[in-house]
């Protein structure tokens, strides 16, 4: 499945990209947030994607989603500044997830083949264009994720770790 170019692409989508991938951490930071400030502590994390800073044309929208929710991540944490809260982001990329078995078995199909394995190692070798040799995995950004909500990342907040496997060409 080929996701529609950038001019066939809706303004509905593009609103409904947003809805669903920006939105709801607003919701959550102004549901939550006045409790952690209440209690002088407390972290925020959003899971952005590496599409907030390298796109592509065919994701658009979730690419321009994806980075206004960095946006608010640097956002917020100037928000709140000197109140023991912190907000920090995490940028990954391809990830192993049940939402990209279809895509490898895809990739699989025209290559001849219905091994999805066979189109993982294609993606990795072909599309992906990291320097780490394997797909990423959830245990990966949970990982970060451990660690920015743990008191020693105290000195860190509107920071966006990027973690993608060498993938995103930039600094």
């Amino acid at each position: 499945m080929t996701a529609p170019g950038w001019f066939e692409t809706s303004v509905d989508e593009w609103t409904e990209s947003y809805r669903q991938n920006t939105l709801p951490a607003v919701r959550l930071a102004q549901a939550f947030v006045p409790a952690m400030r209440e209690r002088g502590w407390g972290r925020v994390i959003h899971i952005s994607s590496r599409n907030a800073i390298s796109p592509y044309a065919q994701f658009g929208p979730y690419g321009a989603a994806k980075a206004a929710l960095n946006n608010l991540t640097l956002s917020l944490s100037k928000a709140l500044a000197g109140t023991g809260v912190t907000s920090n982001g995490i940028m990954p990329g391809l990830i192993y997830t049940p939402m990209a078995e279809p895509w490898f078995r895809n990739l699989a199909k025209q290559l001849g083949s219905d091994d999805p394995q066979v189109g993982q190692d294609f993606a990795l070798k072909n599309v992906l264009q990291q320097t780490v040799a394997r797909i990423g995995q959830p245990r990966d950004i949970a990982v970060a994720v451990c660690f920015i909500a743990s008191p020693l990342s105290d000195f860190m907040t509107g920071t966006i770790i990027r973690i993608d496997g060498g993938a995103t060409p930039t600094l």
